[in-house]
Order: C-alpha cells, then structure tokens, then sequence
C-alpha cells in the first residue's frame, strides 16, 4: 500500500520565472494593498506549505476504488458499499480512465443504474418487497407537482407499449 508521504517543501513554487503579463499577477504582494491587512496575522505559512502531520491511515479491509491521477488511498474513505456485482465490474473499468473524461464518468452514472436495480432484485430475493413507488419519492410528486408526474406515467407507459410492440412484431414476423 502506498501512503501519501508529501512534504511543505514539496509545495514551493520552484518554477519562478516573471509573470507580470497576467493581469493581476502579485497584487497580495503588497500588505498595505491587502484587503486582510493588518488584521490577518502574518504567518508566512502560505509561502512555505502546509506542516501538518498525516491522519493515521484508515485500515484498507475492502476494495477501495480510486483515481489512477492519485496513486494512493486517501486517509479516510467510505466502507459501507464496496463494488459488487456488475455495477461494480463497471466501476473497476471506470476508475481505470482519467477523471477528465467521459468514459469515466458515463459508466459510474450507469453503474448507479445497475446498482439500484441490484438492490431491488438483492431485497426480493430475500424476501422484501420494496416499496418503490415511496422510495422513488412519487407520493411527494404526486401531492406536489402532479401535473408532471402524469407527464412522466405517461412518457414511461407510451415507451413501454411501443417497445412491447415492437418486440411482438419482430417475433411474428420470424415466425
């Protein structure tokens, strides 16, 4: 495992060089020009980094996905919900992109997805019945916005029948 072993003086700016062109580039510099002086009580510690010791680092028990941009696990991380099943396939692939890119970030939203229907299928097979229209929050949509609600009942039913349709025909027409 590796940890995150960064040093104050890994955060000095040792590239200088003049960058007067950039408009507004040094305008703290000046104290007397700085809307926290004399208030603020002058440290330096912005210039010379941050000195504070690392948190212990939490145990790693589960998988834990994280970004190929950071190659160790933060110090603390949630553990409630480590990727199974296909939602979890599908998140190992995502977190293999960068974090700039949609092919990271589509199939987590889709894994979301799978997730939740997972869970459903996980308490029916355990012999719960979710109540999904609760969960789904449709008792408060349908007392506050009902209008929209019948708007998507019924986008949700006209897909439904047309993709049942056409499923139907396709099969008679094989036959």
């Amino acid at each position: 495992m590796t940890t995150d072993e960064t040093k104050p003086e890994d955060f000095v700016n040792k590239r200088g060089g003049d960058h007067s062109h950039i408009k507004g580039w040094g305008i703290d510099i000046d104290p007397k020009n700085d809307p926290t002086y004399p208030i603020k009580k002058r440290t330096d510690e912005e210039i010379r980094g941050y000195t504070w010791e690392r948190p212990e680092q939490q145990p790693v028990n589960i998988e834990v996905l994280h970004s190929v941009e950071r190659p160790n696990i933060t110090a603390v991380f949630g553990t409630s919900k480590p990727p199974r099943g296909l939602s979890g396939m599908i998140r190992r692939q995502a977190f293999k992109k960068s974090e700039s890119s949609y092919g990271r970030w589509l199939p987590l939203v889709l894994a979301d997805r799978i997730d939740m229907v997972e869970g459903v299928l996980e308490d029916l097979s355990h012999g719960h019945i979710p109540n999904i229209f609760a969960e789904r929050g449709w008792n408060a949509e349908w007392k506050y916005n009902r209008k929209s609600f019948v708007l998507k009942a019924a986008t949700a039913a006209a897909i439904t029948s047309a993709a049942f349709l056409l499923l139907s025909s396709n099969s008679k027409s094989k036959k």
